[in-house]
């Protein structure tokens, strides 16, 4: 196992909790983190660039950590050299966060129409613009700027492994790789050996992978089959915080923690929406977790009208009754393992108009700097 730092921060093990838009905000960043090991990254929601500059109050209420929680990972999303380096500053300046990190993954039509996310590294100049900006303004504060990005476009427009020689040329501490391209989405199966095609690429920064790590052993066996320094875990802790624990042990070469029953599991949802309602109060939390119970309770035998009361829950004190009507003795299903989250279907991508005539026109696409949130 490679000893990964990111700037001045060691990562051990070598695992980050990939930012996930109305997932990984402080009460689930938290409860991975009592799982996982305080010294691997748990990376906030999405934000955006343009909102830290007008001081947006949601947005600022997004940003919150938690008071034990380092390094404090932030993710900025923009398309303006200017509006993102401003952001930076602003974010270094206040001491609102150690480590950020560009989102250039996003495949959202909303986003990928106006030229951001998975869609902007096609103009190469415009993305060595944005990331010399965020460097510029992090560096005096030591804080480090990774950069996140998809394999490309689509198959007929890869942007990848310039991606990555630009962000290493241009002083991003680490580049992370969702080895997908935006038409793909989360359909599909992720294309690993890309991931070792840009570490063979990329050679004097970390190489993280992203895409379909659903277990402990599929992060292990990323690492092996492609060199790359560290993995990146999204839609795979969905409903499984706990996840966290077995690729600390995995990738330790330790015995993994026996899986949790559903007693366990009851237990960690109910831990979530306490979370959840210190963080959002408890009718927003409860809300928010609606999504979650059938993550949590994937693959499990529990009845219709019981999931159904789980998915429209309303306090935590009808959640706490709700956990207690489960069989706390049934183990751990086979049927738990596997995908999770969104995965659907490829399709063509949204771009601006003209988008793809010449990839070193360092214009700003017009009227693409907004708040709006990604995924």
């Amino acid at each position: 196992m490679t000893k990964l730092r990111i700037g001045p921060y060691p990562v051990d093990p070598p695992v980050v909790l990939a930012p996930m838009a109305g997932i990984t905000n402080l009460a689930f960043r938290k409860l991975c983190r009592e799982f996982g090991s305080p010294t691997s990254i748990y990376v906030c929601e999405m934000i955006t660039a343009r909102a830290v500059v007008e001081r947006n109050e949601k947005t600022l209420h997004m940003m919150s950590f938690d008071a034990d929680e380092h390094p404090r990972s932030m993710q900025l999303y923009g398309v303006d050299p200017a509006t993102l380096g401003e952001a930076v500053r602003i974010i270094v300046g206040e001491g609102w966060a150690d480590h950020i990190d560009l989102n250039l993954g996003c495949p959202v039509p909303k986003v990928t129409r106006l030229g951001g996310g998975a869609a902007l590294p096609y103009k190469r100049t415009l993305f060595r613009s944005i990331v010399r900006a965020m460097v510029s303004a992090a560096e005096p504060a030591g804080v480090p700027v990774t950069v996140k990005f998809r394999i490309g476009i689509d198959d007929d427009h890869l942007t990848y492994l310039d991606a990555g020689r630009i962000a290493e040329a241009e002083g991003a501490r680490a580049v992370a790789l969702h080895a997908r391209t935006a038409a793909q989405r989360y359909s599909g199966q992720a294309d690993w050996t890309a991931i070792a095609r840009l570490k063979e690429a990329v050679t004097s920064i970390p190489v993280l992978g992203n895409g379909d790590i659903f277990s402990a052993a599929d992060a292990v066996r990323m690492m092996d089959e492609t060199g790359c320094d560290g993995v990146v875990v999204g839609r795979g802790c969905l409903g499984r915080p706990w996840l966290f624990a077995e690729l600390q042990a995995a990738l330790r070469g330790e015995p993994l923690p026996e899986a949790p029953d559903l007693g366990r599991v009851g237990a960690v949802l109910y831990r979530h929406g306490a979370l959840l309602s210190e963080h959002l109060g408890e009718e927003k939390a409860m809300r928010d977790l609606r999504k979650h119970m059938a993550w949590y309770l994937m693959g499990f035998p529990v009845g219709s009208d019981l999931r159904r009361a789980f998915a429209t829950v309303g306090s935590l004190a009808q959640l706490e009754d709700l956990v207690g009507q489960l069989d706390p003795t049934v183990p751990f299903p086979e049927d738990a393992e596997g995908p999770r989250g969104r995965q659907g279907s490829p399709g063509k991508v949204a771009l601006p108009h003209g988008w793809l005539d010449d990839p070193d026109d360092p214009a700003v696409p017009r009227a693409a700097d907004v708040m709006h949130s990604g995924g």
